[in-house]
């Protein structure tokens, strides 16, 4: 058994990412050929809701609809809250009957029936006769649907494939000794699944170039014929992944407490059935969990307490896919359509987490400065407030630009190549922020919580969209420049705020993952106990 660091060991030896598992790599594909999907589909949404369906192809504007900018906006707000509250939905159902990974299957086949709508509802004739929004509606529930319950479960399968809950010391070939830590190691497979996903993104230059020359119906074939190997992959690894079985929704159970602790004095803490023992005899009777449930319930919380702040980092996040994908129709784009552009964001995550992933945390950590998770997130928050702030800089520039002004009618004579640092902000941002989010909400969530917790870290997006929705009325010129200076603000606020409040739960990090590995371990040795003691009966 690898040797533990000693307390002389972590004052001078490094911290490394351990290998890995082989398993992890095929649930990184799946999410990729997902986020293909996904990502492909939503590419071409702004246009196909807000433009005219246009006399030929090649289209200067392709679009459909025909139904403006703050319809548009509305529309694809509302998809984004639908998938991000319906992770809920599939953690419960994954924790109470199915598991992650049959979860993860059935809703696929949901996920396939949208896509199949969503398809042909966007041939010529259907757009023709008007079928093509109510379709529209109908799939993006169905796709919703779909994506929530694959959401909330395939990160945390992915890191549940690495095994390993203890740091201990390797010898290196060299013959250097480093601490293998499972921080540093869930950090790499974030940093991993997050960069899977944005080479799935990347779908979305295809769709937007097919949407501009061919049409919106092969722009949605080729993401829904991608999704077709991600089902394969899925079927064909069930049996290299570690799959751990359903515990039961722990809703019910953690509902049952909280209400517990307002009537009794102390809290949470009071409620362990070892302290009602001691001081409400009367009242352990009614107690349904144990001492470790109340431990990892509090230890949950804890984690959730910091995604409050995220809805408006998502707020800023979520410009990128509607508000600049309608400011980059008001520039020049050459022949390039203007969707087109968002695909920066993804180009420039492909480039920047390998090199944050092998040179710039593995060289902060050699220096003594592990990054630990409050500060990147802080960080996350400051560069969401810098693309926004940048934004509104070219939003201003747009409006003093003939021939239309701030009241575009067409293409103002501005490049689009002035949003370029807009998408790279947001990006920088992004590994800050959303992946160590991913990471922050699996390592800090107890076993029977994983994917409620995951689910809760993405409903802090559905909130966002709340949020997006109060701003649907000034999404429209010449007010979006406040728009955008007013969300760069809120992020700049709460980068300040975020960090007051949270920064010293860097100093625990490390001891608050060992509690949590200790509350696991007990959690087994219950459950075993419990098995056995049936065995016995």
């Amino acid at each position: 058994m690898p040797a533990a660091p000693t307390e002389e060991d972590w004052k001078n030896l490094p911290e490394v990412a351990d290998h890995v598992p082989k398993a992890a790599y095929l649930v990184l594909l799946i999410e990729l050929c997902e986020r293909f999907t996904y990502y492909g589909l939503t590419g071409p949404f702004q246009n196909y809701i807000q433009y005219p369906n246009p006399d030929h192809y090649p289209a200067a504007q392709p679009g459909a609809m025909n139904k403006g900018q703050q319809t548009a906006t509305a529309l694809n707000t509302f998809f984004q809250f639908w998938c991000y509250i319906t992770p809920v939905i599939g953690a419960v159902v994954a924790d109470q009957f199915w598991g992650k990974y049959k979860t993860i299957l059935i809703f696929a086949g949901i996920y396939m029936t949208g896509l199949i709508i969503l398809t042909l509802t966007a041939i010529p004739p259907a757009i023709a006769s008007g079928a093509s929004f109510p379709g529209f509606v109908v799939a993006i529930i169905i796709i919703g649907l779909g994506t929530g319950g694959i959401k909330a479960n395939v990160s945390p399968l992915v890191a549940e494939q690495y095994r390993s809950r203890s740091p201990f010391i390797r010898t290196l070939k060299n013959g250097k000794r480093v601490i293998v830590t499972p921080q540093a190691t869930y950090q790499k497979i974030f940093n991993m699944f997050y960069w899977g996903i944005n080479i799935g993104s990347l779908s979305a230059i295809a769709t937007t170039e097919m949407e501009k020359n061919v049409g919106f119906w092969p722009a949605f074939l080729l993401p829904t014929l991608m999704f077709v190997p991600c089902v394969i992959v899925v079927l064909l690894g069930r049996k290299q992944y570690v799959q751990n079985p359903p515990r039961g929704s722990v809703f019910i159970e953690a509902g049952k407490l909280l209400y517990f602790s307002w009537s009794v004095k102390g809290g949470m803490e009071a409620c362990k059935p070892s302290n009602l023992a001691r001081d409400h005899p009367d009242l352990v009777g009614k107690a349904t969990w144990d001492d470790v449930f109340v431990d990892e319930l509090k230890r949950a919380l804890r984690a959730c307490i910091v995604f409050c702040w995220f809805p408006i980092y998502w707020l800023c996040y979520n410009q990128m896919t509607n508000n600049l994908v309608s400011q980059a129709s008001t520039m020049l784009t050459g022949n390039v359509p203007n969707d087109i552009m968002q695909n920066i964001d993804p180009i420039a995550l492909i480039i920047i987490i390998p090199i944050m992933d092998s040179v710039i945390y593995p060289g902060l950590r050699r220096l003594g400065f592990p990054m630990r998770p409050m500060v990147r997130i802080t960080l996350g928050f400051v560069f969401a407030a810098v693309a926004m702030g940048y934004t509104a800089g070219i939003q201003s520039m747009i409006y003093k630009t003939p021939p239309y002004y701030d009241h575009p009618d067409g293409q103002n004579w501005i490049s689009a190549a002035y949003q370029i640092p807009s998408y790279v902000f947001i990006a920088i941002s992004e590994i800050f922020a959303s992946i160590t989010g991913l990471e922050y909400a699996y390592k800090k969530a107890p076993q029977s919580m994983k994917s409620i917790v995951m689910a809760l870290f993405l409903l802090a997006n559905c909130f966002a969209s709340i949020l997006a929705f109060a701003l649907v009325s000034v999404a429209v010129d010449p007010k979006l420049l406040w728009m955008y200076t007013g969300i760069s603000i809120a992020s700049g606020v709460c980068a300040i705020l975020f960090y007051l409040c949270h920064h010293k739960n860097d100093d625990t990090d490390v001891a608050d993952d060992a509690i949590g590995r200790d509350e696991a371990v007990a959690r087994t040795q219950t459950e075993a106990d419990y098995v056995a003691e049936k065995g016995a009966a």
